[in-house]
């Protein structure tokens, strides 16, 4: 595994001095106009955030099962997997639980109240158009989950002349893959339609590790995705939108070996649905009013277990222009959660709500850019939360800042952790009810920002107190055990990641050095490692499109103890995709090329050497 770090390091090296040597001659993406490090339009220039945009581009040129599988392929956070592509799925940004990272599909939020966190395995990417991938404490901007950070998905939208993409795809595994698009504009309205399908026959979920649920069988997954998304301009400066995106997924598992021949599933319909109206009043005042509405819904079958989420999100933000180079933004919000589990001890449903009101400045001021971003929560289960955040930076040399922030977080305890009989009992004297995760997170690094290229380096510390856990029993109704508040955790580490070109290569880089441990114990976290690095290049030559990458990970443990070890690894990926028309287009892409076998979590197979050859019509109606 060093051997494959010390590959990893100098070419990352390398890039870094070439990024930062490298002058401006070109505008590229720092000039993409991004919203999730603000809940604001600006620059990506002129974030001072650690934020990280994946382009359709990327989406389309790398073929990622999943947007999970999207973001480890990126460098932007690690990635644990319980078998295939419809196995539950969990993310580690910057080391933090799954739990602690916010997920939004066009300002929806994503979430399941009965694990915590958003169900990763349920979310499209066939629709997707980009991904912000915002690293660091934002509660101050979006309230409870975002300890870790934010991954925001935008879903593809219409406008312009009506086009179509078309694709379909087959692979190993008995892979088969098919979407459709229809998109553009009539009058005042603009929409977009999508639908997407996918089944595989996948492979063994588990391994003979695996001592209780090992059956040696292939376990397969079938996915169907569909979105509309149709957009009206009222009048100048007045727009309206409704989104729809609906999500299946039915993948196969091995519940345990004493039943080789029962086909066990995992069923999950992610859905989503928004309503928006933005308007601009005056050239320095902004609004947009949205309601947004989500559900998480899971089952096993024929083995009985259903959970279902549903989160309601009324939400009024807004952006006032005080002068040039000063902004305020405010915000007020209600949210609404509802689980329903049969584990709960009220009639198998539980409610809560929560308002909120924000408000943030911004300020610009040539080489020197500050960001106060301040919101208080108040919970009808556990209280109140106020959450702050404090941004600053220093353009240093032309297109190099110093950037440093300070920052405050929550994560509100789950419906499913306070409601069940193992959540507190408050009968018993001195049993308090489950308070809120928080967390504090200090940050400073360096972003270089020219032509096309780009550079950042950033140093965190972020610690993690009142963690949720699974401990003893006696403060509750169970005798197996309870809920409770007792654990911390430290995050801290480096994060490096560099793009240049190079004549016509396009070198990119990512390198994470980091430690995720037990404050009480010094311990590392489960499945996190210490190491994590990316390499990638791609080319055009003619009409060949061609790239490649390396995936590299550290060893880390399966369990808390730090008894369990998981080996490192390193995985290399090809695509190339060539030309056939004007419209058409076919595409290879072969992940894991040299079969190296690896897992993320005890017990649980990761994909072999997957193929996929793709063909692709984008045609103008």
């Amino acid at each position: 595994m060093s051997q494959v770090f010390l590959a990893a390091r100098r070419p990352l090296l390398a890039l870094s001095v070439l990024a930062l040597a490298a002058s401006a001659h070109a505008q590229n993406k720092l000039d993409t106009v991004v919203t999730t490090a603000t809940r604001s339009p600006q620059k990506l220039s002129e974030v001072l955030a650690d934020l990280t945009v994946i382009t359709r581009a990327d989406i389309e040129r790398q073929a990622a099962a999943s947007v999970a599988d999207l973001l480890r392929n990126n460098g932007c956070a690690e990635m644990v997997r319980n078998g295939g592509a419809a196995s539950t799925t969990s993310i580690y940004l910057r080391g933090a639980e799954t739990r602690h990272t916010l997920v939004l599909v066009d300002g929806v939020r994503m979430d399941s109240q009965a694990s915590g966190g958003a169900s990763w395995q349920g979310i499209p990417i066939s629709q997707v158009e980009r991904v912000e991938v915002l690293k660091g404490p934002a509660s101050a901007i979006y309230g409870s989950d975002a300890v870790g950070g934010v991954v925001q998905i935008f879903t593809r939208k219409g406008g312009g002349k009506v086009s179509a993409d078309l694709g379909v795809a087959y692979g190993n595994l008995g892979t088969y893959k098919a979407d459709g698009g229809l998109f553009g504009s009539a009058g005042i309205v603009d929409f977009a339609f999508t639908l997407a399908g996918e089944e595989s026959d996948g492979f063994n979920a588990t391994t003979p590790d695996s001592a209780f649920s090992y059956v040696p069988d292939r376990d397969g997954w079938r996915k169907y995705q569909a979105t509309a998304r149709v957009g009206a301009q009222l009048a100048q400066g007045h727009r309206a939108e409704v989104l729809f995106v609906k999500n299946y997924a039915n993948g196969q598992y091995d519940a345990s070996r004493s039943r080789p021949l029962v086909d066990d599933h995992t069923l999950q319909d992610a859905n989503a649905t928004r309503l928006a109206w933005t308007a601009q009043w005056a050239p320095a005042l902004q609004t947009q009013l949205s309601y947004g509405e989500s559900r998480d819904r899971y089952q096993t079958t024929p083995s009985v277990y259903l959970t279902d989420t549903k989160i309601r999100t009324l939400a009024l933000t807004g952006s006032y222009l005080l002068a040039k180079g000063q902004q305020i933004n405010f915000q007020g919000e209600r949210i609404e959660d509802r689980l329903e589990n049969s584990g709960l001890v009220t009639s198998g449903v539980g409610k809560r709500s929560r308002n909120a009101v924000g408000a943030g400045y911004l300020l610009n001021a040539g080489a020197f850019s500050l960001q106060a971003h301040a919101r208080h929560d108040d919970d009808s289960q556990f209280g109140s939360v106020d959450t702050g955040t404090l941004l600053a930076g220093y353009e240093v040399a032309t297109g190099l800042r110093i950037v440093g922030s300070v920052g405050t977080a929550f994560r509100a305890p789950t419906l499913y952790q306070q409601g069940t009989v193992y959540g507190p009992d408050l009968a018993k004297p001195g049993v308090e009810a489950l308070d809120a995760e928080r967390g504090r997170n200090f940050e400073f690094g360096l972003k270089y920002g020219a032509g096309d290229s780009e550079f950042t380096a950033t140093a965190y510390r972020n610690r993690i107190r009142d963690l949720i856990i699974f401990g003893a029993a006696g403060s509750c109704q169970s005798s197996f055990g309870c809920y409770e508040n007792v654990s911390q955790a430290r995050l801290q580490g480096l994060s490096l990641a560099g793009s240049t070109k190079l004549a016509n290569v396009t070198l990119r880089a990512t390198l994470d050095l980091q430690k995720p441990t037990d404050a009480s114990t010094g311990l590392l976290l489960a499945r996190r490692a210490k190491r994590l690095a990316t390499l990638g290049a791609d080319t055009q030559l003619g009409d060949w499109l061609l790239g490649a990458s390396v995936q590299a990970s550290g060893h880390r443990f399966d369990n808390a103890a730090n008894t369990r070890r998981l080996g490192g690894y390193g995985l290399v990926n090809v695509n190339a995709q060539y030309k056939l028309g004007r419209d058409l287009r076919l595409q290879l892409n072969l992940d894991n090329a040299f079969d190296r076998a690896h897992t993320t979590a005890y017990g649980y197979a990761s994909a072999p050497r997957t193929a996929l050859v793709s063909l692709r019509w984008s045609p103008q109606l």
